[in-house]
């Protein structure tokens, strides 16, 4: 005997179901699958995140895709991981430890990674934890961590092959900085916010005579490594001071004016200031005009000591608000005005990054990149939406070559290796040979006095051992002439001379460098594993279009260069999840969804069938606590509907179908159809990946054809059937019933499964099941079907604008254009009277209008309603215009609202947009009245 539960509990089954699943392996790839082998790799969220809309969204189309293929018979693999997120982590865990006084300088290197490791031992598995909540089916025993002695081999075989090949190399140039997180970013790990400044008016006077020039600029304290003064070579204004020497306020040094295109004369003064060690722009011109780089702030965002002994230590804007004042105090500060202008932050902690000029590693770009934009114009990879493309392309035809050092402790550290032993007892370097920074600690002696730093020999005389130097320094400059030694395998000791006074680089590798090898060092790569054999390249990747550049173009790089194939065949980028009102989530909004709230709240089923059906390709979710509550009133109606069909259990002969009984009535014909066609676009637009269009339509054919529409025309053969007809309509109840929740499964996994194991009882998961397709279809069921359907909603509109009791048993005249349309009314007769509460109804081509009463207009005929005894129709009028003119008055009282500028302009968007709804749906009620209005006095002008 089939028994289910009242109401559908969620809490009551989602963590047994899931326990379910893992224990028995249905998250593995099966070896007996017979299609091709299907593989996603998860995007790794980083190992200190927790579940937010993003991932969610991102996860449940994942999972309905790899759900979907298991059932389809395909061997799928959705490969889990977490990424180690360097700076992120490295963030939280200096906060951690600062609670207890200490920083990692005093910790140490090796004691603040060990650390890190135990943070991550300790908090590391939520984010998979709230996962596994959600649903998502991935193969947990193959779950990988950046950071793990697989995937830290093929990040070290990768970097030493580039190396050898010359494609990773050092350089000093200008780079981003973070002054709080003291590392380099790249350009895509800047975010860019509109800030309101000033623009300061300085006057650097002639070196030679009388006068100056005035020099615009935001950033007056870079002014003190300022190398020239550059202007448009084509600005009249400044023609004959081209060439000319200037002095350099509060600096002491004299500086040339410079011509170069680059300059915009309708900026400031037409007149800027040139600092190449503060500025990319300035770089650039720099070189062009081989100017010195000072670089007066250092990675700590204080001024340097090339900065002026009276400038030395102060943090950038203190110093900017001296450099004001002692301008105002020479003269020489003409005047400010405000400024909007875009400012950098680091994208972790949000500091104003600082341009500085430092020794980084880097990936010569260009020729990987030209095979990746090959990959996607000749449609190796597809990027969906294809709109993406142009993005795409724009940004990798001007892509510039990726710094991938940063100088955090917890990461892929760099296998290299110096000697400064190999240049020398004292390792100086040749003179006038560019220094390198190499190490960022903070230098101390054991007997707790500090060394601000030098080259190694200067440390080692000032009385620091070699292990000091290594554990403690806080910078060791190493000769550019030293040469990098970079291997497999960690160095002892130096392979040209012998000396075990040897550094390794202090540098940690780009998160995203690790990550970029995902596609094929989760499958064991270097090694020629059998699931590299079996799953490369994936199949897809989802992801958001917030990191198309910094993770999915590099996978793509880095998957052509080692494995000589793409990583993935197609991309599909989902959208942004925003507030119902459209508006982006931020804790300072207070729009914040949590997705688990959500989760406890509905059920994992409800909310992952409200992503996917917001999930259309090109657009952004519009996320709404009301859909989520009415999907989980979707699920109460599959479950009663189940119910009711449990409840004939002892009709049901589980007789398989053969599909094409031309005997079956009208409606089992027609809901077996809708049931194909359902299917049939179901996996059509998962093919396609739409999401949303998948999730309808099978919403509009559980809700209102099976339930609404088949579920009702099988009630009268239920109740008065013969035996024979009650066990052919049980049957097709349960057949269909059984492929709608294997329809259903891959967007609502835990009901399906309940459902599944409680109706069918099967020894196997749903998941074991095969996914509907190749249904047999009754095509001329479907016109048909709609004929009853439009006399049944003829009637019922009719009787719902009429406002006539539900309980009124009523009579309908129905005027039919053919003898086919009235021989399937009258065959259907006693399901169209009971689903419409009528006494009687004439059905024929000869049927004319009894006076006084109520049309409706359908295809192929028209349906007469004689009204009389049923309404007081003078009544019903007087009820209708009263209603209208309340709604006139509510409308009158918007229109003010509305009409009142100073409302439009200083409420909130959101209340004023809710006053525009409302007036648009006090209209549409308005129209409404006026119809039945109308159709009333026609029925009275009749009597």
């Amino acid at each position: 005997m089939i028994e289910l539960k009242k109401t559908y509990s969620p809490e009551d089954i989602e963590d047994r179901w899931y326990v379910f699943w893992e224990k028995n392996g249905y998250f593995k790839p099966d070896p007996d699958a017979a299609r091709s082998p299907f593989c996603i790799v998860i995007p790794p969220p980083n190992v200190t995140g927790s579940l937010h809309m993003g991932h969610a969204l991102n996860a449940t189309i994942q999972d309905i895709l790899a759900r979907w293929k298991r059932m389809l018979g395909h061997k799928v693999l959705w490969l889990p991981g977490t990424d180690h997120a360097g700076i992120a982590t490295q963030n939280v865990v200096e906060r951690e430890i600062s609670k207890e006084g200490i920083d990692r300088y005093k910790l140490g290197r090796d004691a603040f990674i060990e650390r890190v490791w135990k943070w991550k031992a300790e908090y590391g598995g939520r984010i998979i934890h709230q996962l596994k909540k959600l649903g998502a089916s991935c193969d947990w025993s193959r779950e990988r961590f950046t950071l793990d002695e697989g995937l830290s081999r093929a990040v070290r075989e990768v970097f030493v092959r580039l190396f050898e090949e010359g494609l990773i190399y050092r350089d000093n140039r200008l780079i981003n900085w973070c002054p709080r997180c003291h590392t380099a970013l790249s350009d895509l790990e800047v975010e860019y916010e509109e800030l309101d400044g000033k623009l300061y008016n300085i006057k650097y006077p002639l070196s030679e005579g009388d006068g100056y020039i005035t020099v615009s600029t935001t950033r007056p304290e870079t002014m003190l490594g300022d190398t020239a003064v550059a202007v448009h070579p084509e600005d009249a204004r400044y023609k004959d001071l081209i060439g000319k020497s200037l002095d350099l306020p509060l600096a002491g040094r004299k500086i040339p004016v410079i011509a170069d295109p680059a300059v915009d004369p309708s900026f400031g003064t037409g007149a800027v200031k040139v600092t190449p060690a503060h500025d990319f722009n300035d770089e650039a011109i720099g070189k062009r005009h081989n100017l010195k780089s000072i670089s007066v702030i250092a990675e700590d965002g204080r001024m340097s000591a090339d900065a002026g002994e009276r400038y030395i230590g102060l943090d950038r804007y203190a110093c900017r608000k001296k450099v004001i004042e002692d301008l105002q105090e020479l003269d020489l500060l003409e005047g400010d005005k405000k400024h909007r202008h875009s400012v950098g932050h680091c994208y972790r902690c949000k500091t104003i990054i600082e341009p500085i000029l430092t020794i980084q590693w880097y990936v010569k770009i260009e020729s990987l990149a030209a095979e990746a934009v090959k990959a996607v114009e000749e449609r190796s990879i597809r990027l969906i939406p294809e709109q993406w493309e142009n993005n795409y392309f724009a940004w990798m035809r001007d892509i510039k070559d990726w710094c991938i050092s940063r100088q955090i402790w917890w990461g892929h550290r760099i296998p290299v290796w110096y000697c400064p032993d190999c240049k020398g007892s004292d390792g100086m370097p040749p003179q006038g040979e560019m220094i390198e920074h190499i190490f960022f600690e903070p230098a101390m002696l054991k007997d707790g006095r500090k060394v601000t730093g030098g080259i190694y020999s200067e440390l080692r005389k000032s009385g620091m051992g070699h292990e000091d130097i290594i554990k403690n320094s806080k910078i060791i400059r190493i000769s550019k002439s030293v040469k990098p030694i970079c291997l497999r395998e960690d160095l002892e000791e130096c392979p040209e001379c012998g000396s075990k006074n040897i550094i390794r680089d202090p540098d940690v590798l780009d998160t995203w460098f690790s990550s970029a090898l995902w596609p094929f060092s989760t499958l064991g790569w270097p090694d020629e594993t059998e699931d590299l054999k079996t799953f490369y390249p994936t199949s897809v990747l989802v992801t958001g279009f917030d990191i198309l550049f910094f993770w999915v173009a590099r996978m793509i790089m880095m998957g052509l260069k080692f494995m000589n194939d793409v990583p993935f065949r197609d991309v599909y980028i989902h959208a942004l999840v925003r507030d119902s009102k459209g508006q982006k989530m931020s804790k300072s909004k207070g729009n914040v969804i949590d997705p688990l709230v959500m989760i406890d709240k509905y059920g994992a089923d409800a909310f992952r069938f409200t992503l996917a059906a917001f999930a259309a390709q090109g657009r952004d979710v519009r996320f709404s606590e009301d859909r989520v509550e009415g999907y989980r009133y979707f699920i109460n109606k599959l479950w009663n509907a189940t119910k009711f069909i449990v409840n004939n259990e002892d009709l049901w002969g589980k007789q398989p179908l053969h599909g094409h009984d031309n005997d079956l009535d009208l409606p089992s014909k027609w809901i077996l159809s809708r049931l194909a066609f359902t299917a049939e676009e179901v996996n059509r637009n998962l093919t396609n990946y739409r999401f949303n269009d998948a999730a309808n339509s099978i919403y509009q054919f559980v809700w209102h054809e099976f339930c609404d529409w088949y579920i009702e025309f099988t009630k009268p053969v239920l109740h008065h059937g013969s035996s024979e007809e009650k066990a052919t309509i049980i049957n097709y109840l349960f057949f269909v019933l059984e492929k709608t929740i294997q329809l259903l499964h891959p967007f609502m996994p835990y009901v399906t499964e309940e459902l599944w194991n409680s109706v069918f009882k099967q020894s196997k998961s749903i998941m074991a099941s095969p996914y509907p397709e190749k249904l047999p279809k009754y095509l001329d069921a479907e016109e048909k079907m709609n004929y009853v359907i439009n006399a049944v909603t003829g009637i019922r509109s009719v009787r719902g604008e009429l406002n006539i009791a539900p309980s009124l048993e009523i009579r309908a005249d129905i005027k039919t254009s053919s003898k086919e349309v009235e021989d399937i009314l009258k065959s259907n007769l006693t399901a169209i009277m009971k689903l419409t509460r009528c006494k009687e109804i004439s059905i024929g081509p000869d049927i004319t209008r009894v006076k006084g009463s109520a049309v409706s207009v359908k295809d192929k005929m028209e349906i007469y309603i004689p009204i009389e005894g049923l309404i007081d129709v003078k009544a019903e009028i007087e009820r209708l215009q009263k209603e209208k003119t309340k709604i006139e008055d509510a409308m009158a009282t918007l229109t003010k609202k509305l009409s009142n500028e100073d409302f439009v302009k200083n409420a909130p968007q959101a209340v004023v947009e809710k006053e525009r709804v409302k007036f648009g749906d006090l209209t549409h009620k308005k129209v409404k009245i006026e119809e039945n209005i109308k159709l009333l006095k026609t029925v009275a002008s009749d009597r």
